[in-house]
């Protein structure tokens, strides 16, 4: 690990690695909800409703994919060494995730231009969807779990089967649950009437079994590495533990009490967000300095000083006008979803 002394190069590590989790997380909490809706068509067999349900993310859900490509791009730039062992090591869940979302793009788009086969499309655009998110899952959940690598040869050391355990299946069931709950609060927030309804209620199962997923990760994560464990259950830190998880709870229980309430439409979104940030938050605590756990740290994978100070220049423009034309997007498209108007 590069010492603190050395200042200018510990900053710009540690900003590049807030810069990429900051995109990841940001990619995580809006197409996360797109997905999720992706999901949720499955249980909706009209499609009169389901128009509806695609025309409240039809103006940002091109966009929201954005920043997965920033968390990627940035990661091969700042840490190429952390791009060259994770890559080969999921592979397999990567490229079923990018090729499940290039097929459901494309379902987005022709469903739209028949009638005929609009229920093949449907169908691709729910199994696109649900690809996309175990996949993810998955992936985290092989990050998490480590990665064996040859440190001599700076090298992936594993099989092509190693990402696929219980805990990675576990992960990426949590992360489809969890989507399809920001799917069904968005849908409260955008919808009205009958669709709304029962959004609300499939929320409350959704709810449910996302804070069960929570508990599960939290308790399991701690026993896969001994660094995960000592930083979550040594000395004072099992009592920052123990506010994280009240923190989970309660949100939750906003998220719960205000869909009951039937004015608080925006509410049950904005709770099952911060539920969202703060186990992503979580996650990163545990990872922390290390980008491949627990094998290497952010400092031993970073590219040069000179390289990270030219990229950083970069973001410093691209980042924000980023942030700018997504806000207002938001902005423009805010509102309850119009059923007779939309995308086409």
């Amino acid at each position: 690990m590069m010492p603190i002394a050395e200042g200018v190069s510990l900053d710009l590590t540690v900003i590049w690695a807030f810069i990429i989790a900051f995109a990841v997380l940001v990619y995580v909490v809006l197409d996360g909800f797109d997905l999720g809706l992706g999901m949720l068509f499955a249980v909706e067999p009209q499609g009169k409703d389901r128009d509806v349900m695609m025309n409240s993310v039809a103006p940002v859900w091109d966009g929201n994919e954005t920043w997965l490509v920033l968390g990627g791009g940035g990661l091969f730039a700042a840490f190429p060494l952390a791009y060259s062992l994770i890559l080969p090591a999921l592979y397999a869940p990567i490229i079923a995730m990018l090729l499940a979302l290039i097929f459901r793009g494309v379902a987005f788009e022709f469903r739209w231009r028949t009638t005929r086969w609009r229920r093949v499309w449907d169908i691709a655009f729910i199994g696109g969807s649900a690809m996309a998110s175990l996949a993810q899952g998955i992936a985290l959940g092989g990050l998490l779990q480590g990665i064996n690598i040859d440190k001599a040869a700076r090298s992936y050391a594993g099989g092509w089967w190693d990402w696929l355990t219980p805990f990675t299946l576990m992960v990426g069931v949590a992360v489809m649950v969890g989507y399809m709950l920001l799917g069904a609060t968005w849908l409260v927030m955008k919808t009205h009437g009958d669709l709304q309804a029962r959004m609300r209620h499939r929320a409350w199962i959704l709810g449910l079994a996302t804070v069960g997923f929570i508990g599960i990760v939290s308790l399991w994560t701690p026993f896969l590495q001994d660094g995960y464990y000592s930083r979550w259950f040594g000395g004072l830190n099992i009592l920052l533990a123990g506010a994280v998880a009240a923190a989970v709870l309660a949100l939750a229980f906003g998220m719960f009490r205000t869909l009951r309430v039937k004015h608080h439409d925006y509410w049950p979104f904005i709770f099952a967000l911060g539920m969202f940030i703060l186990a992503f938050a979580g996650l990163g605590f545990s990872m922390f300095p290390y980008i491949v756990p627990v094998e290497i740290t952010i400092w031993e994978a970073a590219a040069p000083e000179n390289s990270q100070i030219f990229m950083l220049v970069g973001a410093a423009v691209l980042v924000p006008i980023i942030l700018g034309y997504t806000a207002y997007a938001y902005w423009v498209f805010r509102g309850k979803v119009d059923p007779n108007e939309g995308y086409h």
